[in-house]
């Protein structure tokens, strides 16, 4: 029970303080991912108590908590984004998908095992695990609210890229499953049966489910008599219901939940576009969403001062400084180098392939669906990784993201609240 309390007390504090450093640390080189890791780190560094936070050792916990998490941002990431889908609109984003992930993937699964001598299923799992842009811990360099406008290239390029890739990175998860050798079918079947099942069905399945499910809730909301429509108090519930329903639904039907998820906020963003409901549902995915990163960081915390890093080795090292450093940078600067995006948007968009939450839960996934021999050694690069990415794009976000809005003439973030803040004192 003391335990537990102090459990509590550590909770508490830690989400006072995410409701309030966003907008504090807004001015500085800093976010506050980094604060929670470090807070992790210093409560289990001290001889309290608290349970493990070994992923290897909770591997299933794990897994649902990262899983919840991703699909609560991924439909916060959905509502917010205010252009309409269509090829030509979402170029960009689709680009990032299906070119930019596709070849990380390649490239680093192949440094990975024949540079690093990783196993060829482990490099595939890492490389898959490591590709995709975090939806969650990539906020500050995404969209605002619905409804705020002003979606430059940079920050839609982002958003959609971090919405549509943790669905899309799920077939790699498979592949790497697949190559693990199983005695009972011989490798060629195994590799057809993931064509079809794993790539065809469950892409199409996750596309279909999303769809279906916003379109039945915009019914719900809209098309309903004003009598027995959904009460705007309980606009936070139906966010909830989004996520929930979609995500379940489609998982029952052997489909993609994460890309469920998010074309279903889609779909479910583009009718009223202008109503408030959209605003306060985002607010409530929000307000969840820390919720749960507060604990996933405090956890991720307490690992590495619990040795989640002790099995790195230089190898792990490189392939995370590799993917980082010179992996995405340059193969994004490849795939946008003939769009109409300006140097600045490209190397921006190029430089901020976040690696965060979805890395944990497809590791964890995977990890819990099949045993890896080197499953220790996955975690900690991995975590490695996604400790780096929280450093170097927790630090650069703010500047370069103000340095973007400067080139191109435009106000900063925090520019732009200060003008609406003294906007309304004026008219107070």
């Amino acid at each position: 029970m003391p335990h537990y309390n102090l459990a509590l007390v550590v909770l508490g504090i830690a989400i006072l303080g995410v409701a309030w450093l966003p907008s504090l640390l807004k001015k500085f080189p800093l976010s506050y991912p980094i604060l929670f890791v470090g807070l992790g780190a210093l409560v289990y560094a001290l001889p309290l108590g608290l349970p493990s936070p070994d992923p290897v050792e909770h591997t299933g916990f794990l897994t649902h908590l990262t899983e919840l998490c991703v699909t609560v941002a991924l439909t916060g990431t959905g509502l917010k984004i205010d252009r309409k889908f269509s090829l030509v609109r979402w170029r960009i984003p689709l680009q990032l998908v299906l070119v930019l992930m596709i070849i990380t993937i390649a490239v680093f699964a192949a440094v990975a095992w024949r540079v690093a001598g990783m196993l060829p299923a482990s490099a595939v799992l890492l490389a898959a695990v490591l590709a995709p842009t975090d939806p969650v811990l990539a906020g500050d360099v995404q969209v605002g609210k619905p409804g705020e406008g002003g979606e430059d290239n940079v920050r839609f390029a982002l958003t959609g890229e971090a919405g549509l890739n943790d669905g899309l990175a799920f077939p790699f998860v498979h592949l790497a499953l697949v190559l693990l050798p199983i005695a009972a079918l011989p490798l060629a079947d195994r590799l057809l049966e993931w064509a079809w099942m794993d790539v065809l069905y469950r892409i199409v399945m996750g596309v279909a489910g999303g769809w279906l499910a916003g379109r039945v809730l915009s019914f719900l909301i809209f098309d309903l008599p004003h009598r027995v429509r959904i009460s705007p108090e309980a606009y936070g519930f139906v966010a909830l219901a989004v996520t929930l329903t979609a995500y379940g639904v489609t998982e029952l039907l052997h489909g993609y939940g994460f890309l469920a998820v998010f074309v279903a906020a889609i779909t479910l963003r583009r009718h009223e576009r202008s109503h408030e409901y959209h605003t306060e549902m985002h607010e409530f995915t929000d307000q969840l969403e820390r919720l749960l990163i507060v604990i996933i960081l405090i956890l991720f915390g307490g690992a590495l001062v619990r040795g989640l890093l002790a099995p790195l080795t230089w190898g792990g090292v490189a392939l995370g400084l590799f993917l980082v450093l010179i992996l995405r940078p340059l193969a994004g600067l490849l795939t946008l180098a003939r769009s109409r995006t300006s140097w600045p948007e490209r190397l921006a968009i190029s430089l901020f392939g976040i690696r965060g939450i979805g890395s944990f839960f497809y590791l964890a996934f995977a990890l819990n669906e099949r045993h890896f021999p080197d499953a220790r050694e996955l975690w900690a690069t991995t975590g490695f990784t996604v400790l780096f990415s929280i450093l170097l794009h927790g630090t650069l976000a703010t500047p370069i993201m103000n340095w973007v809005d400067r080139y191109h003439g435009r106000p900063t973030v925090m520019e732009e609240e200060e003008r609406a803040l003294l906007e309304a004192n004026k008219t107070d």
